[in-house]
């Protein structure tokens, strides 16, 4: 299901085609920098992380994070969209990206996209955290209008908390 599109990009739901695009984004180290957990070492955690993490969220909210689809050639190439955190009872816009398409834009491009759909599922407002020395993903948050809140620990890390009244 397409969520919406951009020049450069289509968020839409994430697929069971898509657990290869999962994997990368949680096995390759340098995306990996400042994510708390352990890098995935097998497809079959991507496929568990899909149908139990993903496909739930959307099932059980209607929102989770979505695939962000370069139109260019037609690879899945990250994730952005809400998460409920029960740990601060708010939604996250969360993101990442393969590291061959940092720098060009796709954060903020995606990011204005997703926020500009949260109210369709009743999100108001919106928190990013992000783990101290993240200065991309700061960047990002700040460039689609996120201001620094506060800081706080998450699994077990500092992490600075952005937010967006919507």
């Amino acid at each position: 299901m397409i969520i919406t599109e951009t020049d450069r990009l289509i968020l839409r739901h994430f697929e069971a085609k898509d657990t290869r695009a999962i994997f990368l984004l949680n096995s390759i180290p340098e995306v990996l920098t400042f994510i708390p957990g352990e890098p995935m070492t097998s497809i079959s955690q991507a496929e568990q992380i899909f149908e139990n993490v993903i496909t739930k969220s959307y099932q059980e909210r209607g929102y989770g994070r979505w695939a962000v689809e370069h139109k260019a050639d037609g690879k899945v190439i990250g994730f952005c969209g809400p998460t409920f955190i029960t740990e601060f009872n708010e939604v996250e816009l969360g993101y990442r990206y393969l590291p061959q398409y940092w720098g060009q834009g796709i954060g903020c491009e995606a990011g204005l996209a997703a926020l500009d759909r949260f109210k369709d599922y009743d999100i108001n407002e919106a928190i990013a955290l992000i783990l101290l020395g993240n200065k991309g993903s700061e960047g990002v948050a700040r460039k689609i209008g996120m201001k620094e809140r506060n800081r706080a620990k998450f699994m077990g890390h500092k992490v600075n908390v952005f937010h967006k009244v919507l």
